[in-house]
Parts: C-alpha cells; sequence; structure tokens
C-alpha cells in the first residue's frame, strides 16, 4: 500500500528521502501530508510566477524608454551642431560665390530641415518603432528600399560623415599646438581615431551615460557659439559692415555648383532626423519628439545665421576661404584674450555630434536585423548594459578604414547624394501612406504644402547634383545599387549555400556568448 500510493503521488518513483512507516490503519495519515506536500508546491510555484513577473517589468533584457525632453532637444541640437557650422562655411561660400548668397544658402538650409524634421515628426508619431528612415521606408515603400537604405547607411554613409566629424575632432585638438605651420595629417588621424574610440566605449557601455555626455557636450556647444556671436554682433553694431557690401556678385554665381553650397550647409543641419532612430527609447514619443524637433531645429537656425554674420563681419571671403579651422582663425581676430579656449570648445562641439550618430545609426542597424534584413546577431542587446552592443561596434571598423582613406570635402559630397535621395524618398513615402491609409492614427500631422515642398526640393537638389559632381555622386549611386543583387540574393530568395549558412551560424553564436548578448525578451513598440 505504501509503494502504490507513492508510486503514485510522487511521480512514478520512490523517494528516499521521504520514507514514511505506516499500516493500513494510517493510509489516511499519509494521504494527508501528500496533499500537504502538493499544496506547498503549488505555493512555490505561484511565488516563482510572481517573481517571473517582477523580472519581465524590472530585470528583462530590453531597450528602456529612458529619454525625456530634454534629453531629446539636447540629442538634436547636439547632433546637429557638429563640425559642419566650423568647417561648412567654407564649402559654402566656395560654391554660392557671394557672401549675400551664402547667408541667404544658410537661411534657406535651415527652413529646410526644419521642414524636414516636421515631416520626421509626423512619421515619428505615426510608426512607433525606432530605426529612423529604415523604418518609414519598409512601412510606406516596402521592404527594398527600406534594404537599400540599411545597406548604403553601413557601407559608406555613416562611416563616411563619422569620419568627418572626427577628422574636425582632430584637426581641432592638433592644430593649434601647430601653428601657424601646418599639422601632420597622421597624427590629426590618429587624434580622431581615439575619438571614435571613446564615443565608441561610451555608447557601449550605458545608454543613461551617452545621454548625460550628450546634454554636458549641448551646453557646452551652444556656449561656443555664443561666445562667436558675441563679438562680431557687436562689431557689426559699431559699423564694421564692410564685408556685407556687394553681398550679392552676379558675376560669381555659379548655379552649376550651387547645389554643393546646399549640400555643405544641410550637411551642417544635418542630424535633425537622430531622435526618430530612438523613437522606442523615448518617454511619452507622441509628444515630446515634435516639441524636441520643433525647438531645436528653430534654435539651431537661428544661431547657424547670427554664427555666419559673425564670421563675415570680422574675415574678409578670402580670408575665409583660405581658412581649413574658420572658428580658429576667427577666434585669432576677435577673441585674442580666449583664442586658446575656441579649439578646445570646437573639439568637444565634434564630439558631441561623434557621439549622437554613435547613439542613433546602431538602432537602424538593430531594428533592420530585427526585422529580418541583417543579421540576427546585430538585433542584440547587453544582458546588462542594454545597449545594442553589436550594432555599435559594427561601426567601429567601417569609420577607421575610411577615416585613414577619405578626404575630408569628398566625403560630403559622396555621402549627400544617398542620404538625400533617401530622406527625399521617406516623405514620398509619407505622402504616399497619407493617401493609401487615411484614417491610420497620426497623433501630429504636418501641413501638406510643407511635406510636398520639402520632398520637392530634395528630388531637386539630389538630380542637379549628379550634373555638379558627376564622379562623387556617380559612385554614391553606384554603391547604392550594389545592394539590389544582395537583396535578391539574401532575402528576397536566400539562395546562401548551406555551408556558408553554418560557418555563418556558428560564428554568430560564438559571438554572442562572447559579448554577453541576447534578443529583446518584450516588445518595445
Amino acid at each position: 500500500m505504501r509503494e502504490e500510493l507513492f508510486a503514485t503521488t510522487r511521480g512514478g518513483k520512490w523517494n528516499k528521502f521521504w520514507p514514511v512507516w505506516c499500516s493500513h490503519n494510517t493510509v489516511s495519515r499519509h494521504i494527508c501530508l501528500v496533499t500537504y506536500r502538493r499544496t506547498k508546491k503549488m505555493e512555490r510555484t505561484q511565488i516563482k510566477k510572481v517573481q517571473d513577473n517582477r523580472k519581465t517589468e524590472e530585470d528583462v533584457v530590453r531597450l528602456r524608454r529612458e529619454i525625456g525632453l530634454l534629453p531629446a532637444v539636447s540629442f538634436i541640437i547636439g547632433t546637429v551642431v557638429g563640425s559642419g557650422i566650423f568647417i561648412a562655411p567654407k564649402g559654402v561660400l566656395m560654391n554660392s560665390g557671394s557672401v549675400g548668397l551664402s547667408l541667404l544658402v544658410w537661411a534657406l538650409c535651415g527652413i529646410l530641415s526644419l521642414f524636414g524634421a516636421l515631416c520626421y515628426a509626423e512619421l515619428g508619431t505615426s510608426f512607433t518603432k525606432s530605426g529612423g528612415h529604415y523604418t518609414y521606408l519598409l512601412e510606406t515603400l516596402g521592404p527594398l528600399p527600406a534594404f537599400l537604405r540599411l545597406w548604403v547607411e553601413f557601407l559608406f554613409i555613416r562611416p563616411a560623415v563619422a569620419s568627418y566629424v572626427s577628422l574636425a575632432f582632430g584637426r581641432y585638438v592638433v592644430e593649434p599646438f601647430f601653428a601657424p605651420c601646418p599639422a601632420p595629417m597622421s597624427l590629426i588621424k590618429l587624434v580622431s581615431i581615439l575619438g571614435v574610440t571613446f564615443v565608441v566605449a561610451v555608447n557601449c557601455w550605458s545608454v543613461s551615460l551617452a545621454s548625460r555626455t550628450q546634454v554636458t557636450l549641448t551646453f557646452i556647444k551652444m556656449f561656443a557659439l555664443v561666445l562667436i556671436i558675441v563679438p562680431g554682433v557687436m562689431a557689426l553694431a559699431k559699423g564694421k559692415t564692410e564685408n556685407f557690401q556687394n553681398g550679392f556678385e552676379l558675376d560669381s554665381i555659379t548655379l552649376d555648383r550651387l547645389p554643393l553650397a546646399f549640400y555643405n550647409g544641410l550637411y551642417a543641419y544635418g542630424g535633425w532626423f537622430y531622435l526618430n532612430f530612438v523613437t522606442e527609447e523615448v518617454i511619452n514619443p507622441n509628444r515630446n519628439i515634435p516639441l524636441a524637433i520643433i525647438c531645436s531645429m528653430v534654435t539651431v537656425t537661428v544661431f547657424y545665421v547670427l554664427v555666419n554674420v559673425a564670421y563675415y563681419t570680422m574675415m574678409t571671403p578670402a580670408e575665409l576661404l583660405l581658412s581649413d579651422a574658420v572658428a580658429v582663425t576667427f577666434a585669432n581676430r576677435a577673441l585674442q584674450s580666449v583664442s586658446s579656449v575656441i579649439p578646445v570648445l570646437v573639439a568637444l562641439s565634434c564630439l558631441g555630434a561623434l557621439n549622437g550618430g554613435f547613439f542613433g545609426s546602431p538602432r537602424m542597424l538593430f531594428v533592420g536585423a530585427r526585422e529580418g534584413h541583417w543579421p540576427p546577431i546585430f538585433s542584440m542587446i547587453h544582458i546588462r548594459r542594454h545597449t545594442p552592443l553589436p550594432a555599435v561596434l559594427f561601426l567601429y571598423p567601417l569609420v577607421v578604414v575610411m577615416l585613414i582613406t577619405g578626404e575630408i570635402y569628398q566625403l560630403i559630397n559622396f555621402a549627400s547624394f544617398s542620404r538625400w535621395f533617401f530622406i527625399a524618398l521617406a516623405t514620398l513615402g509619407m505622402l504616399i501612406h497619407r493617401y493609401r491609409f487615411p484614417h491610420h492614427p497620426r497623433p501630429f500631422k504636418v501641413p501638406l504644402a510643407i511635406a510636398v515642398t520639402f520632398t520637392v526640393v530634395c528630388f531637386f537638389i539630389v538630380g542637379l547634383s549628379l550634373y555638379s559632381d558627376p564622379w562623387n555622386t556617380g559612385r554614391s549611386c553606384a554603391l547604392t545599387l550594389t545592394g539590389v543583387p544582395v537583396y535578391y540574393v539574401t532575402i528576397h530568395r536566400f539562395w546562401v549555400p548551406r555551408r556558408l549558412r553554418n560557418i555563418f551560424n556558428y560564428c554568430s553564436k560564438q559571438l554572442q556568448i562572447l559579448l554577453e548578448v541576447a534578443q529583446q525578451e518584450v516588445q518595445t513598440y
């Protein structure tokens, strides 16, 4: 009787740790004991479920919503205000041909960037996934344009842009030590690599650390802009206006070079779309994304125009064209007592833009891998740090290679064609999605005239750039199209040999173990 009872109640096995010696007269007592143990086991199971639920809320592996309104504004301003305003004035003036037209280009680039930012505010509140351009192309125009955007972003756009900013960082750190002689380019590139390494380490370590770093660097770079604006405006108020006379010299205007002037200006405003890369990490995105975009872009446009007015007040156009570090030349003229501080502030400004880029762009790769358009290892996050570690680390060698081999002004034209072409496609997709799905929830809706104007202007600039700089834009277009066969072979049809798949899966598994990363355990959109 004893063995039959416990064979039934203990899963078919005799439990030597529970010896119950009984007779036929004590069977009911043993049944009560077994019932008691079953009850205790059920209680332990319920406690474990409660603990698991608590883990789902607090300790689960996922990206968390930690970006409020102030970090969001700092994220956009800190990413936009980087090296562009300190280097691009030379490119804008060189391609526009006159002081007046260059100032007009800066103002129009600010307005155009604001229009684009408003369009992306609608997209960011309509589609709650992170990923920016990639997500919006996927949701509105389909998988092929989205994959091409992902392909071109990490093949050369992101490495080119990060190389441009890091080279500016290295130049402003190194050149003061060698003035008035030119600084060795190898040393500039070495310092640039060190800056990239620091930013990658911060973004791998913690999302909150990267966010706090961005806020701090944003306040520093705004102080740098104020330090440039104040003496320039004061000199202008005192009547120093000779550089603005004959501001629109029609003989020096070259319409075929004008798109390149807009590219340089728009690059300086580039970064207004980075908040859309981290939508899943923004607190109350329906409110904070539009507010952050509007506040930051209006502020940046006003500051940029005033900075350029200050430049032209203290420097002649010829002096500006001869300078590779415009802000340093300005400081030597207008701020001699604190001229040594300006390169440090500009370098920190470049570091902030670099940090914003490395914070936002890996999220596009992360979402692309999550959607099946990139290897799954890149859709994983660190189990303790909660950062997209593989996606951040993937960018590092690409940036270093581009930094060593690229030239600073060619990089802008090389990357701008594909970047603006896909931005135009994204806003075109937004208009098509409005027409096809008029009842889709849109918490923020941009006026139709703004969306159409921005889309048409973007396509016009992209088309005209093929005439202005056919070599760089042609290479950019060709590299974009190389993603088409890759898409059909690896995603659409998946014709990858089994042996190659097995090797790739083995390498991915080893990388996952080495980096201590895992897939998200809950959906965050």
